[in-house]
């Protein structure tokens, strides 16, 4: 049986369709992700969102919206524990770009492969054929996200 590991993501959106996305360096491989990480025993999603992006982001007062995709992918975590991960993002509307302020030190997030945190616009991502994101179709399901809003149920981003 495949140990899949849960985890919380935000689709942090402005009016103006910018995206907060934090880079992750793996031994292989670059990846731009949308904020959040694992769920721990004792929590529910939003409960884990919030602490993530407090940690990361030292986001504190952020309302979650619906949750509009779900991702799993099977891959070994480094660490032997796991042997995948499934994600599950959460809309988070937020006003306009801010400056991110994470609580965990920069030592701290590197130890967790987080190395950028940074402002994309939708055109950008659209617009960039060499940058891995994560899911690999961000562009798409954004842009589904802006111009039809929040699907009735959530939708399966594939890889």
């Amino acid at each position: 049986m495949l140990r899949i590991r849960q985890a919380v993501r935000a689709v942090l959106l402005t009016p103006a369709s910018d995206v907060l996305l934090v880079r992750f360096e793996f031994p292989l491989r670059t990846v731009w992700a949308l904020p959040g990480g694992g769920v721990e025993p004792d929590e529910d999603d939003l409960t884990a969102l919030h602490r993530e992006l407090g940690e990361e982001l030292g986001l504190t007062d952020v309302e979650l919206g619906p949750h509009v995709w779900s991702r799993e992918h099977i891959i070994p975590h480094e660490d032997g524990l796991w042997d995948g991960q499934r994600d599950r993002f959460y809309l988070a509307p937020v006003g306009e770009r801010f400056e991110p302020r994470p609580t965990l030190s920069w030592d701290e997030l590197r130890a967790e492969r987080l190395h950028e945190i940074r402002w994309w616009s939708l055109t950008e991502i659209e617009a960039d054929d060499a940058t891995w994101f994560a899911p690999r179709r961000l562009g798409p399901l954004l842009r589904a996200l802006v111009d039809e809003g929040p699907p009735a149920h959530p939708v399966e981003t594939g890889v």
